[in-house]
């Protein structure tokens, strides 16, 4: 993989410094704004293949950054650094055009891995290899390389997250997909924080299938999700 170029835009100077340092030394490429209005001017002059953002900042907050972001690249994968972890704030960060959350504090070990795994996806979908078969779901199409669902000419753009959830959720289409499954695959652990997230996600993913009632991802509460294709 050629060297990532990450933009932090974080206004915690100390956290900042310590992601800075841990990533140059794993061979990343990183550019630091203190605020959004900085994170906005360095996205454009840097053109990194990921975001790291916080949501609390001055000047302009991340929730702002990342609308503004999503207006002229709707692919560039974008993680929420954050103390907010309430499922408002959630949603809030999904529904802007985040593709992950990671509370503050952080594993350095895990953001890596992360980066590494929203980056692979996207440089997948950029690569020119040929795309898989495009998966059926009621009278949707879904293409996980594209992060494209197609229903009666009308393409949704869906995150990352969503594109990795979904493509499970089809995977084991009529049976249970385990909860605890779903998060170590796709999150690396099955922490309550994560959980939320993927509840949050599967509201989204319900919302996208609203055009075909034969289409309905079940809570099985306390195991899992049923994605049912009837």
């Amino acid at each position: 993989m050629n060297t990532i170029k990450v933009l932090l835009v974080e206004d915690e100077a100390v956290l900042a410094s310590v992601v800075k340092e841990t990533l140059d030394a794993r061979g990343f490429e990183i550019t630091i704004a203190s605020n959004g209005v900085e994170g906005w001017s360095a996205f454009n002059n840097s053109k990194p293949d990921i975001c790291l953002v916080d949501v609390m900042m001055p000047r302009k907050d991340g929730y702002s950054l990342v609308e503004d972001i999503r207006k002229v690249d709707e692919l560039v994968p974008i993680i929420f650094l954050t103390a907010k972890t309430q499922t408002a704030d959630v949603i809030r960060g999904f529904d802007v055009g985040a593709d992950d959350y990671m509370k503050k504090p952080f594993s350095m070990e895990e953001l890596i891995a992360r980066l590494k795994s929203l980056c692979r996806r996207r440089l997948k979908s950029y690569s020119g290899q040929p795309s898989p078969d495009i998966l059926s779901v009621g009278s949707y199409e879904f293409n996980y390389l594209r992060l494209e669902l197609i229903n009666a000419n009308k393409t949704t753009m869906v995150s990352q997250r969503e594109a990795e959830l979904l493509q499970m959720l089809i995977a084991n289409k009529n049976n249970l997909l385990d909860r605890k499954t779903a998060l170590l695959k796709i999150w690396g652990d099955d922490s309550v924080f994560n959980a939320r997230s993927m509840d949050v996600y599967v509201t989204r993913l319900r919302k996208y299938f609203n055009e075909d009632p034969s289409v309905q991802i079940l809570n099985v509460r306390g195991y899992g999700y049923k994605l049912v294709d009837a």
